[in-house]
């Protein structure tokens, strides 16, 4: 047996080893940090977000969620500890909703800025404050009001505003 034949076995093995690493870098896929909202009610349905951008605030919409579904409002790392969700109830017509008022409108949106929505021909909305803990993922789990009440999902009470600097003016 020469030294070539030896070392055969040796590197069919290396070359097995490397494409077996090869295959599992390639099919590790990137953590994905989001905010998601999971429809945990009875009916589907339709959800706006708001945030602050780093063009001031932001609201957009719409999102569906059937009933046992979620959907990912927000891609990527979560850069800020609130958020703002308006969730309305597709078909019993309720809406989870709050006292932080941005402007929305019926039609898929993306609107800067939430002063004088109605001057600017969109609706005013009211959305519920979502505090994420600072983390870069989060999911939301909406369950159906108790007593009809919609002032937001699983606590039944609005969460209140950190600060006036930090959320959008009731108007």
């Amino acid at each position: 047996m020469t030294i070539g034949e030896s070392l055969l076995p040796m590197r069919v093995a290396l070359a097995m080893a490397g494409l077996v690493l090869m295959a599992l870098v390639a099919s590790a896929a990137p953590a994905r940090a989001d905010l998601r909202v999971c429809n945990e009610s009875s009916n589907p349905v339709s959800i706006a977000l708001g945030y602050r951008a780093d063009r001031g605030w932001q609201s957009e919409g719409w999102w569906v969620a059937n009933s046992g579904q979620c959907a990912t409002v927000f891609q990527g790392d979560l850069n800020s500890r609130f958020y703002y969700l308006y969730v309305a109830d597709d078909i019993g017509g309720g809406a989870w909703d709050g006292d932080n008022f941005m402007c929305t409108r019926d039609e898929t949106f993306t609107i800067f800025d939430t002063d004088d929505c109605l001057a600017r021909g969109y609706e005013r909305t009211g959305f519920f404050e979502v505090d994420t803990q600072n983390r870069t993922d989060w999911t939301l789990q909406l369950k159906d009001p108790v007593n009809n009440d919609t002032a937001g999902p699983e606590t039944g009470e609005d969460a209140p505003l950190e600060g006036e600097n930090e959320a959008p003016a009731a108007q």
